[in-house]
C-alpha cells in the first residue's frame, strides 16, 4: 500500500510540475519528462530507494535531453 501511495504521489506531483513546463524549449521538455520517467523507474526497480529515484531520475534527464536530436528533423 505504502509503495502504490508514493507512486501516485510521484506521477501526480511530475504531472503538476511539466504543466508549467510551456515555455520550454523541445530539448528541455524532453530532459525533464526523461527525468520524471526515469525517477518512477528507479524507485519501481530499487523499492523506493531515494538514492535509485535520484539515480534515475538523473540517468533519464540526461537521455531525454540526448532524445531531440533523435527527432528532430535536420535539413
Amino acid at each position: 500500500m505504502q509503495y502504490k501511495k508514493m507512486v501516485l504521489i510521484t506521477l501526480l506531483t511530475s504531472s503538476m510540475i511539466m504543466s508549467g513546463c510551456s515555455n520550454l524549449s523541445t530539448r528541455q521538455k524532453n530532459a525533464a519528462a526523461g527525468a520524471a520517467i526515469g525517477g518512477v523507474a528507479g524507485a519501481v526497480l530499487t523499492g523506493g530507494s531515494a538514492f535509485g529515484t535520484v539515480g534515475g531520475a538523473a540517468i533519464g534527464g540526461v537521455i531525454g535531453h540526448g532524445v531531440d536530436g533523435l527527432t528532430s528533423k535536420k535539413k
